[in-house]
This record gives C-alpha cells, structure tokens and sequence, in this order.
C-alpha cells in the first residue's frame, strides 16, 4: 500500500533519476553544491536563533522569579521569623 502511495506521489523511481539527472545537467554540480551549502546554513542559523530566543525567554523567566530580592519561605517559616523578629514582643518581654 506505501509503494502505490509513494509511486502516486513522486512517480516511478526511474522518472526520479530522470528528473535529478535534468536538473544536474542544467544547473551543474557546482551551483547546486552552492545552493545546498547555502541551504543548510541557512537552516543551522534558523537553528540557532530559535535557540537563542529559547534562551533568552528562559532567562527573562528566572529573572521574574527572582524579581524580589528576598527568598520565599513557607508560613511556619515566615511565622516563626516574624516571632523572633518581632518588636512588640520583645518590649513585652523586658517589661514582664
């Protein structure tokens, strides 16, 4: 069933060769070799700058995260700071 969808498709391969063999002969193997190189550049800078972008939403991410300059703490943590560090408390204390 593929080889009839294939042979549908892009015909036999016979008229396959035909037609790489045509397009060689009126473009010769240097300009194609050309185009191929250039193609492929043009793909590794398609690459990298999807990449980069990748990268750089990454970091503006991070950077949001860490956008306050304290570290996050979960509520017994916070509770437990706020009684050390608590003014009210400690004049109570000195007092009593």
């Amino acid at each position: 069933m593929e080889s009839i969808i294939v042979t549908a498709a892009f015909g036999s391969p016979w008229q396959l060769i035909i037609i790489a063999l045509l397009i060689i002969l009126i473009f010769g193997t240097k300009k194609l070799r050309s185009l191929g190189s250039d193609l492929g550049e043009s793909l590794k800078g398609f690459k990298k700058a999807m990449s980069d972008d990748d990268a750089a939403k990454a970091a503006k991410e991070e950077q949001e995260k860490q956008d306050a300059d304290f570290a996050t703490k979960n509520i017994t943590e916070q509770q437990a700071t706020e009684k050390k560090d608590s003014p009210v408390e400690s004049k109570n204390k000195e007092q009593g």
